[in-house]
């Protein structure tokens, strides 16, 4: 069910959304407020169809404020909720906001005081974080902390992420989980575990990225009725790499094509005792479609790897001189697994540069250009965070913490795919269209800022990508 909408925004996009719903449709933020929590609590009866008991652990913002509604709801609807929040713990009293809106002594303003009078007139109270009603209830719904977060938690914050993870109970993040950024994906200080996260309006890039797969579970998506033109002009960080913009990169074959029209991959690499790499390569440009792969490696491994994969044309090449009349017949390169940064294989490298085709570039390739840096429109780099970081001149440490950003830095001058892993995203390039693509609504479009009644399962979902990350296929231009 791969239904989400492929833009992925920063917090500071999704923050200006919610201000021109506000600004240009009526959609204030106490509207938009009391529709995701609405919209949160018909999913929560959905997904956990049995609870009967939940604990709503609400935080000092709008996200808080979710929680207050939905707790309010499950209240009505005969449900017993309880409502903890950590700012009780420091024996702050909660007063009534103020008739301008001024943040009270509980932290609350606007619409969150709002819908935390609400759930008080409701009957319902607010407790100090316990571990009892966690461990007691069905579900826990995190409504501490939405995508405002930019420094680390510490103290009674971070005891309310660790108290919940520890309880053994399943998580319902509202909007992100909390305690991660939403931009990078990075946890600050600690993050919830979740079972499942529900976003709002805009998708949240740090849920697809960095440590975010880890912690948001499930991943759904509701826009609240909220019209695409919020993001106008707006630039995603990022855009999620799905089957249905894949399918748009092939060019549909005829009933009598054969393989010399489906396109020529030259894979090169496997120094000697690396022959695994440039063959798991090879296989997969013939998955992916190419009609003829031909690989181009050392002498010593060329046998056997022809003895195992019969259908991979392989060649020995003891030099530069020996691969010069594979790249002539190649539409398109896969350079780098295996190849090592020796002689044999900087000259390999060198002279696939000069063949001036479409080239993937993957693996011992990538430490080379490190060492020696180029620029070109025609190929994609296939960086793990290692071969990131010494792309861009940083630590590891700096790529894993903000993925998007290594890629931003990397692409100016070589336009690459970006650090590589399970995740299906690649960053936007400077320009790309804002505009969420059609369809990606849900079908019986609503009045903006009312709620969908929760007839039926029609939330946009995704599961995070599984299975062994990397390598490349090679197939970049060869198949159409």
């Amino acid at each position: 069910m791969d239904h989400l909408p492929e833009a992925l925004y920063r917090a500071a996009d999704t923050r200006a959304a919610d201000q021109r719903a506000a600004s240009e449709y009526g959609l204030a933020g106490g509207v938009l407020m009391e529709c995701a929590g609405s919209v949160a609590f018909a999913l929560l009866r959905e997904r956990f169809p049995r609870a009967r008991r939940i604990t709503v652990v609400c935080g000092p913002g709008n996200n808080g404020g979710d929680g207050y509604v939905l707790a309010r709801l499950a209240k009505e609807a005969g449900l017993t909720a309880t409502v903890l929040s950590p700012a009780s713990t420091a024996g702050v009293q909660a007063h009534p906001t103020t008739a301008d809106g001024e943040a009270d002594t509980f932290g609350l303003k606007g619409g969150a005081a709002a819908a935390r009078d609400a759930w008080r007139s409701a009957g319902g109270t607010v407790q100090p974080l316990a571990v009892a009603p966690l461990q007691a209830c069905d579900v826990i719904i995190d409504a501490l902390f939405g995508t405002g977060l930019e420094h680390p938690l510490e103290g009674e914050w971070r005891v309310a992420i660790e108290t919940m993870n520890a309880s053994g109970r399943p998580i319902f993040a509202i909007d992100i989980p909390s305690g991660l950024h939403t931009d990078s994906g990075r946890i600050l200080g600690a993050a919830v575990r979740a079972a499942l996260t529900l976003s709002f309006i805009g998708l949240n890039a740090g849920l697809f990225t960095g440590q975010g797969r880890e912690h948001s579970g499930l991943i759904l998506f509701d826009d609240l009725g909220v019209p695409d033109t919020v993001f106008a002009g707006v630039t995603p960080l990022a855009r999620r790499i799905t089957q249905r913009n894949l399918y748009g990169l092939l060019t549909p074959r005829t009933r009598h094509a054969h393989k010399g029209e489906a396109g020529h991959v030259l894979v090169v690499g496997g120094q000697h005792g690396m022959p695994g790499a440039v063959r798991l390569a090879g296989e997969a440009a013939y998955r992916a479609g190419a009609g003829l792969v031909v690989l181009a490696t050392h002498p010593v491994h060329a046998a056997s790897i022809g003895a195992a994969r019969p259908e991979l044309i392989v060649y020995g090449v003891h030099d530069a001189q020996a691969i010069q009349p594979l790249l002539a017949g190649a539409r398109a390169l896969a350079v780098g697994p295996g190849l090592g940064q020796g002689e044999w294989g900087h000259a390999l490298w060198q002279e696939a540069l000069a063949a001036d085709k479409p080239l993937v570039v993957d693996a011992d390739a990538l430490n080379l250009l490190a060492a020696q840096p180029s620029s070109r429109t025609d190929w994609v780099l296939t960086p793990h965070p290692g071969e990131a970081a010494r792309l861009v001149g940083v630590s590891v440490a700096d790529v894993q913490s903000d993925r998007f950003a290594a890629a931003r830095a990397i692409a100016p001058a070589r336009r690459p795919a970006g650090p590589r892993s399970r995740s299906r995203t690649c960053p936007t390039p400077t320009g790309a269209s804002s505009r969420r693509p059609s369809g990606s609504t849900r079908p019986g479009r609503r009045r903006p800022g009312s709620p969908r009644p929760p007839r039926r399962s029609t939330w946009r979902t995704y599961w995070p990508a599984s299975g062994r990350s990397g390598g490349c296929c090679g197939t970049t231009g060869c198949c159409g």
